[in-house]
C-alpha cells in the first residue's frame, strides 16, 4: 500500500512509519520540516503540492496537531485546537479533490474525549463524553472540546468514496527516547514513580506494537467507520500502573506525590497535571467485539516487554560506542 501520514514525525508517527515501511509499504510523511527521504513539506493549513501524495494513496493516517506535552494555557490550548481542526480540514479537502481518493482515512483523536470517572469503563457505545464533570479544573472541559472538534471536522469532510475512522487513542507506549513511556520510566528510576494524589485515577494505554496492529486491522476491515478506541483492555489505577513499571525495572519503592507536588513536577517538566490526574478508564469495545487480539492486553507484561527493549537498545549503543 501507499500510506500518507500527515504529522508523522512525532513519537506515534515514527512508530507507525517504521513498522509499515518494514513490511514493504510505501510511506510518505507530511511535515513542516522535511529532513529525509519520504518526507514532503506541508503547512498543515492550506492545499499545496503535497496533495498530489494523497491522490492515488491507499490510506491516510492523519496525526497532525500541536503536542500536548506542554504547559496548558489559553495560548497553547488554542494552538492545540487550531492545529488539529485546520489540519483535519485541509486533509479532507485534499481527499475530496483527489481523482483517486484513498479508500480509508484514519484520523487521530484521543481518549481524553471521555469523562473523568472511576465507576465504570468507557467504550464507544456506552462511554460518557466528558466536559460536564463536577469537581475538576474548568480547563479540562476545553480538552474535551478539542477532541470533539477534531472528530467533527473529519465527519463534516465531503469524502463519500473514503471510509473515515476516528482513532480515540490512549497513550501509546514505546521504548523510544522522548515518548511518554520514556518519561514515566525516568521518574520510576529516580524513585519518583509512586502514587500521585492517591493514585486511584485510571491510566489507559496501548503498547506500540498493538497500536500498529490495530491500525492495520482497521485498514483491512471495511465495516469500521466512526470512533474506535485504541486502548488496551486492561486500564488500571495509576498507583498499580506505576507499581508494575517499577517492578519491571527493578525499583523497589516510589515516593508518593500530593496534588501540589504534582503541580510543581509538571511545571518543571513543562507539562500539565491533567495528563497525570484525569481518570481515563477507556476500553476497546469495538476492536474486541470484532475479534482483534491484543498481544499485550495487560500492563505488567507490556511494561516487561518495553523495559527489555529499552535495555537492549542501550546495550547496542554501548557496544557500538
Amino acid at each position: 500500500m501507499k500510506v500518507v501520514i500527515p504529522g508523522g514525525t512525532g513519537q506515534v508517527g515514527t512508530v507507525l512509519r517504521s513498522a509499515l515501511a518494514a513490511v514493504g509499504h510505501e510511506v510518505v510523511v507530511l511535515t513542516r520540516r522535511p529532513a529525509r527521504e519520504g518526507e514532503v513539506r506541508w503547512d498543515g493549513e492550506t492545499l499545496g503540492g503535497w496533495a498530489r501524495e494523497v491522490d492515488g494513496a491507499d490510506v491516510v493516517v492523519n496525526l497532525a496537531g500541536r503536542s500536548v506535552s506542554c504547559r496548558y494555557s489559553p495560548v497553547t490550548l488554542r494552538e492545540m485546537m487550531d492545529s488539529r481542526v485546520r489540519s483535519t480540514r485541509v486533509v479532507g479537502e485534499a481527499i475530496a479533490a483527489a481523482a483517486r481518493p484513498p479508500r480509508v482515512w484514519l484520523q487521530m483523536s484521543t481518549a481524553t474525549v471521555y469523562a473523568h470517572r472511576f465507576d465504570a469503563p468507557n467504550d464507544e457505545g456506552t462511554g460518557v463524553i466528558g466536559g460536564a464533570e463536577p469537581g475538576v479544573p474548568r480547563y479540562w472541559a476545553y480538552s474535551v472540546e478539542i477532541a470533539k472538534a477534531w472528530e467533527r471536522e473529519q465527519e463534516l469532510a465531503d469524502t463519500p468514496s473514503t471510509r473515515k475512522v476516528a482513532l480515540r487513542s490512549a497513550m501509546v507506549m514505546s521504548p523510544d527516547r522522548g515518548g511518554v513511556f520514556d518519561v514515566l520510566l525516568w521518574l520510576a528510576r529516580l524513585g519518583l514513580g509512586g502514587p500521585v494524589a492517591g493514585g486511584a485515577q485510571y491510566v489507559s494505554w496501548i503498547h506500540d506494537r498493538d497500536f500498529v496492529r490495530a491500525v492495520e486491522f482497521l485498514v483491512g476491515r471495511d465495516a469500521f467507520e466512526g470512533p474506535v478506541n485504541l486502548a488496551a483492555p486492561g486500564p488500571l489505577p495509576q498507583r498499580a500502573f506505576m507499581r508494575a513499571l517499577r517492578a519491571a525495572w527493578g525499583v523497589p519503592l516510589g515516593l508518593p506525590a500530593t496534588r501540589g507536588m504534582a503541580e510543581i513536577g509538571a511545571l518543571a517538566l513543562r507539562s500539565d497535571t491533567e495528563l497525570l490526574l484525569k481518570s481515563r478508564r477507556v476500553v476497546p469495545g469495538r476492536l474486541v467485539e470484532a475479534g482483534f487480539a491484543f498481544e499485550h492486553p495487560r500492563w505488567p507484561d507490556a511494561a516487561d516487554d518495553l523495559v527489555r527493549r529499552v535495555r537492549t537498545r542501550r546495550r547496542s549503543r554501548l557496544y557500538a560506542g
